[in-house]
Formats: structure tokens, C-alpha cells, sequence
């Protein structure tokens, strides 16, 4: 009987401690790759995030977001076939940027989010690092793919204030604190601003502000000017929830204005 009773405990043992090591098996984990390019001052992260599994049920994740410095600047999925997905975003402003993948939706099956996995990306040297200039919104507003940007708009090449951005479309409207997260200036030989002369030509930058009056809502904003009557200026706008960057509630991919003109200036004390 004692033997028996032996036998069965250790069996019992050997059960538990399978479950243990599958659950240990069974880790769960987003991968993270990333690199940064300049192109025309500009500097651009790409990113691909992979889940650790490509099994139904194991792998799949609704919502992965990718953060740049702690940042969310996108969201995305594991499903099949691939259980994975790849994006861009404007890098921030500095010479390195952590990229991140963080799994904040339940996986397949059924284990809770929360991991994450994160690279340090170098930022090519000498793109976007001017720190001195302005764009100002000429005309009676900018008008771009349908979008109205008012006449106020004025944004500086730094962090500091006196910043201001202002977006309206079919009913809905956008408006920039005057802080901004992120802003990188850069001067494109092959772009002439001019007149007026200015150390910039390109304006890469990236907000917080009030969607109808609603809080927690970011935007992203290119803003191009290439010389005078304004008709080959070029801007750029992505407006997204800040806590759920999948929520993109306007998006205008780069293209020519439709009407006003952006103006890059040289930089004048602040308010």
C-alpha cells in the first residue's frame, strides 16, 4: 500500500512539474527589429515586430503598440498568416531612440499582455538637427487634401513655447498645446525656401492637443517650404488618439497645397 501510495504521489509530482516547465515553454513575447534612415534631412524609423509564436492560439495578439522613447507612435496586430507587421514613423529628435513593441492586448490563448521587447536605434548623424527657425501659415489659410489649417499656425525648431496649430475638416476640428513632444528642421539643398531667406526648409513634428474639444489626442506634421507663390509647398498631417494610435481620426499623406503658402523664417524671441 505504501508503494501504491509512493507511486501515485510521484506520478502526481511528475504532472505538476510538466505543467511548470510547459508553462515556462509557453513564455510569450513580441520581437522587435528597427533602423533609422535620412533621407533629405528627414530621419525615418522602420520597424518590424514578429510575435514569439506563429501557432493559432499561441501567437495571435490584437493590439501591439510600438513606442519611440516611450512614446506610442503606432499599433498594430499578430494574426495569421504572418504574426507579424511593419510600419515607419519620424524619428524623435536625438542621436539614439529606443524603439519598443509592447503587447497590451490578450494573446490568442488567453494569456494576458504587458511583455515587451525593445532596440536602441542609432539616428544617422547631421539629419534634422537645426534648432533655430520658424513656420509661419500665410494667406487666409493652408489648405491641404481637403484640410484647413488656419492662418496662426506658428511653429518654432524647439521644445519651447509659443506654438501654435490648428486644424479644421468637415465639422471636426484639431488644436495644438503649445507644447510640442518632438520637432526636427531641416535644410534640403535641392529645396530653395527662399524669399524670405531661412535655415530651414523642412519641418518634421510631433504634438499633443484637443480633438473637438476632447483631450489625449497627438499629431503628426510634416510642413515643406519650397519658395514663393506657395504652390509647391508641401505638408503632411496624422491625427490619432493618444492611447490608441489605431484610432487615426485624420490622415493626409504628403502632397502639395491646394491653397495659402507655409513660410520658413528665421527664429524670433518667444512670448
Amino acid at each position: 500500500m505504501v508503494r501504491i501510495g509512493q507511486r501515485l504521489l510521484t506520478g502526481a509530482l511528475i504532472v505538476v512539474f510538466q505543467v511548470l516547465m510547459a508553462g515556462t515553454a509557453l513564455a510569450h513575447w513580441p520581437n522587435i527589429k528597427a533602423g533609422a534612415t535620412c533621407v533629405n534631412g528627414i530621419a525615418t524609423i522602420d520597424y518590424t515586430s514578429t510575435s514569439w509564436s506563429a501557432k493559432k492560439g499561441e501567437g495571435e495578439n490584437p493590439r501591439i503598440d510600438i513606442l519611440f522613447n516611450n512614446v506610442v507612435v503606432a499599433s498594430g496586430a499578430y494574426k495569421s498568416p504572418g504574426y507579424s507587421f511593419s510600419g515607419s514613423a519620424f524619428a524623435p529628435a536625438g542621436t539614439t531612440a529606443v524603439v519598443t513593441a509592447l503587447a497590451v492586448g490578450t494573446w490568442g490563448d488567453g494569456q494576458a499582455g504587458g511583455q515587451s521587447a525593445a532596440i536602441t536605434v542609432d539616428i544617422p548623424s547631421g539629419c534634422g538637427e537645426l534648432s533655430l527657425g520658424r513656420f509661419t501659415g500665410g494667406g487666409s489659410q493652408i489648405q491641404v487634401g481637403g484640410v484647413r489649417v488656419t492662418k496662426g499656425l506658428t511653429v518654432h525648431c524647439d521644445l519651447l513655447l509659443s506654438n501654435n496649430l490648428e486644424v479644421n475638416w468637415k465639422g471636426h476640428s484639431f488644436h495644438m498645446a503649445e507644447h510640442i513632444s518632438t520637432v526636427r528642421c531641416s535644410d534640403d539643398p535641392n529645396i530653395i525656401e527662399a524669399p524670405p531667406e531661412a535655415p530651414l526648409d523642412t519641418m518634421v513634428g510631433v504634438g499633443v492637443g484637443r480633438y473637438d474639444n476632447v483631450d489625449g489626442f497627438t499629431i503628426e506634421f510634416t510642413l515643406v517650404d519650397a519658395g514663393e507663390p506657395g504652390n509647391l509647398d508641401m505638408a503632411a498631417l496624422r491625427i490619432f488618439e493618444t492611447a490608441n494610435p489605431a484610432n487615426v481620426v485624420l490622415l493626409v499623406p504628403l502632397q502639395y497645397l491646394s491653397g495659402g503658402n507655409l513660410q520658413a523664417h528665421f527664429d524670433q524671441p518667444h512670448k
